[in-house]
């Protein structure tokens, strides 16, 4: 007799995640002891042995509740039984930059990131399912941050791979139970406070119960036909970027920039359909020094009318201090000492 549907799912998604690695590397799963990640450790324990791979286990500890470090040596001790090893707890201190998810956000990934080098993983697995990524959908409409947001999770990206993105929350929850293994449930899971709860709790039961059950599948297969697009405006938008270049610094330059300026060619840019012009006015800005969380669609826009509605202005501010000069047909971005006559006198067409 076979395993239970839902295990044969979860390890199905494995294999087919694991797929393209060489035999003999090492896989991490990160595992935090909730049903969602303890059915891909059961999987990867299972699949990893079969496919040639070796198999291990990090938990992150992220001290943020009464409690946390016990239930990481839980999910530690755990791992022999999955067939896991090596098995580690990762403590790590959480910041208050961004908010509290975005940090301890970034404190979990910067931990999977030092663990992986450390111990020469390939790749490490994540938990997210459809239902996750149904409510990063809906996140990226309230935001209105475009097709690239509406994209939600990526399958793979970089060292971090998400097996279970094409099932359900339930499937897991089910997988666990026909294996006997009794998931841990995350207080914080419950907290309304977090946005990405709030979706969860009421958002989207209430889109089910109005719209039909089939939401959370409507919502991932919008996510994978908007990475389609994004992927295939992003690459010809790279096309663009490496055309537009010119290397000329901006005249009159009073002072050394903290580093290089990025200078545009507007007759490229003009040429190019909008969406595919401000990914590369985004590129820039990156490039020059405006760090990606704080640069925003306003930004983009006001550097963008640099290019199509050009009437003389002045410099567009960008975050991280970098600022947009429109000089003899090239569009410059550049760390600027705002204030300073020469800088923002310089523009001119």
């Amino acid at each position: 007799m076979g395993p239970h549907p839902a295990v044969a799912d979860v390890r199905r998604a494995v294999r087919e995640s694991l797929a393209d690695l060489t035999r003999g590397g090492l896989v991490l799963v990160a595992c935090s002891g909730g049903a969602d990640s303890l059915a891909l450790a059961a999987g990867l324990g299972f699949a990893a042995p079969r496919m040639g791979l070796r198999a291990g286990l990090v938990t992150v500890d992220h001290g943020l509740q009464e409690g946390s470090a016990r239930q990481a040596d839980r999910v530690v001790r755990l791992a022999p039984s999955l067939g896991l090893d090596p098995a580690e707890v990762l403590a790590v201190t959480v910041g208050t930059e961004g908010g509290p998810e975005a940090a301890a956000r970034e404190a979990r990934y910067a931990a999977l990131a030092g663990a992986a080098e450390r111990l020469g993983a390939e790749a490490v697995l994540l938990g997210h399912t459809r239902d996750d990524q149904a409510e990063t959908v809906l996140l990226g409409l309230v935001r209105g941050s475009g097709p690239r947001s509406l994209a939600g999770m990526a399958g793979i990206v970089g060292i971090y791979r998400r097996p279970l993105l094409g099932l359900g929350r339930s499937v897991t929850t089910v997988a666990c139970a026909a294996l006997g293994l009794a998931p841990w449930e995350d207080p914080h899971n419950r907290e309304t406070r977090y946005t990405r709860v709030r979706v969860r709790e009421h958002v989207l039961p209430v889109l089910c119960e109005e719209l039909g059950p089939g939401i959370p599948e409507a919502l991932a297969r919008t996510a994978a036909l908007c990475r389609d697009d994004a992927d295939a405006l992003d690459a010809w938008a790279d096309r663009v970027y490496r055309e537009a270049l010119t290397g000329r610094p901006p005249a009159e330059e009073a002072s050394p920039p903290a580093r290089p300026a990025v200078c545009l060619s507007v007759s490229v840019l003009a040429s190019c359909p909008a969406a595919v012009r401000r990914r590369v006015i985004r590129r820039a800005a990156l490039a020059a020094g405006s760090p990606s969380g704080a640069l925003a669609a306003v930004h983009i826009a006001e550097a963008d009318r640099l290019v199509t509605e050009w009437r003389g202005q002045r410099a567009v501010h960008m975050p991280g201090g970098v600022g947009v000069v429109r000089n003899a047909g090239v569009l410059a971005f550049e760390r600027m000492c705002w204030g300073s006559p020469a800088k923002e006198s310089r523009a001119q067409g």
